[in-house]
C-alpha cells in the first residue's frame, strides 16, 4: 500500500516532467510558430481543428478555445470527415491538424480531400518528420522526450504540449488581433465576465464620497501623497477652485518624479498632474468603460457630468470583478 507521501511525490514526478516537456517545446519555438500563427490571422474562411483520440480532445478545446478568442473555428472528427463532413471544409478555411505521432491513418486519408477543397494545412505534431508534417504547409514540432505515464505509453506529457501549443496559437492570435476584454465579453454573455461587461454601468462601480480621491490645483507633494495613499486607488482627480476637473495624478507620476529627484518641496498639483485625462459620462456601459481604459493603458476613470464636475470614479479591477490591490479594505 503506498504512503500518503509516495502518491503526492508521484504526482509532482508528473507535474515535473510535464513541465519540463513544455519548457523544451517553447526552447524549440522558432519562425513556424509566427507563420502559423500569420496563417491562421489571415485565413478567410475558417479554422477547422482535427485529431482522434486524446488528439482530438485536444483539437476539440483548441477550438474552443479559438472561437471564444475571435477566431471562428471548429473541430473535425477524421472519421466522419470521411463519411460526408468534409462537406463543412469549403476554400479559404485553415486545417490544423493534431497528432503525437504525424502518422495517423485516419487524418494522412483526408489530406488530399482537404487541399483538394481548397483549405491550408498546419499541423501539430510529436515527430516533426513525419508523414503528416511533411504534407503540412507549416508544421509546429510538439514532441516531448517521454510520457509521464510511468510505462511511457499514456498521451500524458505529449497531450500537455499539444494542449499548451494549442493554447499559445490562440494567444498570440489575441495579441495579433488587438482582442479586448469588451471583444470577450460579446463572445461569453453567459459568462461572469460577459454578464458584468454588458449589465453593469459605471454608476454600479462607482467609487464616490469619502472614498474618492481628489486634491485641489494648488495641492503640495505631501497632500498628494497622503491622499494617494489614503484613498488607495492608485489615482487622484485634481479638482479646480470652482469644482471642474483639471487633471489626474497617479501613483506612477509620484513614482516618476521621486526617481528624478524634482523639487518636491516647492511642486503644486498644477504643476506634476496630467491636463484633460479621459473620462467618462454617468451611465455608460461597463463595456466601454473597459474599452477606454484598453486604448489607453490607464486603469482608472474620473465620472463627470456635462460641466467636468467629478461624480466619482471607475476601477477596471472593479469592473472586471476582480479585487483591486488599491481597494480600502472592508471597514
Amino acid at each position: 500500500m503506498k504512503s500518503d507521501s509516495e502518491i503526492t511525490a508521484k504526482g509532482r514526478e508528473v507535474l515535473s516532467i510535464e513541465g519540463e516537456a513544455l519548457a523544451r517545446v517553447a526552447e524549440r519555438l522558432d519562425e513556424r510558430f509566427a507563420a502559423a500563427v500569420r496563417l491562421l490571422h489571415d485565413c478567410r474562411g475558417r479554422v477547422i481543428v482535427a485529431g482522434i483520440g486524446k488528439s482530438g480532445h485536444v483539437a476539440n478545446k483548441i477550438a474552443a478555445t479559438l472561437s471564444s478568442t475571435g477566431t471562428p473555428a471548429f473541430f473535425l472528427h477524421p472519421g466522419e470527415a470521411a463519411h460526408g463532413d468534409l462537406g463543412m471544409v469549403t476554400p479559404g478555411d485553415v486545417v490544423l491538424v493534431i497528432s503525437n505521432s504525424g502518422r495517423t491513418q485516419e487524418l494522412l486519408a483526408i489530406i488530399p480531400n482537404l487541399k483538394r477543397l481548397g483549405a491550408r494545412l498546419v499541423a501539430l505534431v510529436g515527430d516533426p518528420d513525419s508523414p503528416l508534417a511533411r504534407k503540412a504547409e507549416v508544421a509546429l514540432d510538439a514532441g516531448v522526450e517521454r510520457e509521464a505515464c510511468p510505462l511511457n505509453l499514456t498521451p500524458t506529457s505529449s497531450s500537455t504540449a499539444a494542449l499548451a501549443l494549442g493554447d499559445a496559437l490562440a494567444v498570440a492570435l489575441m495579441d495579433l488581433r488587438q482582442f479586448k476584454a469588451d471583444d470577450f465579453a460579446r463572445f461569453h454573455p453567459g459568462g461572469l465576465l460577459g454578464d458584468r461587461l454588458l449589465k453593469l454601468t459605471v454608476d454600479d462601480v462607482l467609487i464616490s464620497g469619502g472614498r474618492f480621491p481628489s486634491v485641489g490645483a494648488d495641492a503640495d507633494f505631501e497632500g498628494i501623497i497622503a491622499e494617494l495613499a489614503d484613498k488607495r486607488q492608485g489615482v487622484t482627480a485634481v479638482v479646480s477652485s470652482e469644482g471642474r476637473l483639471v487633471g489626474v495624478i497617479s501613483n506612477g507620476d509620484v513614482m516618476r518624479c521621486l526617481a528624478g529627484k524634482c523639487d518636491s518641496g516647492s511642486l503644486t498639483a498644477d504643476g506634476m498632474m496630467t491636463r484633460d485625462p479621459k473620462t467618462i459620462a454617468p451611465g455608460e456601459s461597463a463595456e466601454r468603460a473597459v474599452a477606454i481604459m484598453e486604448t489607453h493603458n490607464i486603469t482608472a476613470l474620473i465620472v463627470v457630468d456635462g460641466e467636468r464636475r467629478p461624480l466619482g470614479l471607475v476601477h477596471l479591477h472593479d469592473l472586471l470583478g476582480r479585487k483591486s490591490f488599491w481597494q480600502p479594505p472592508a471597514e
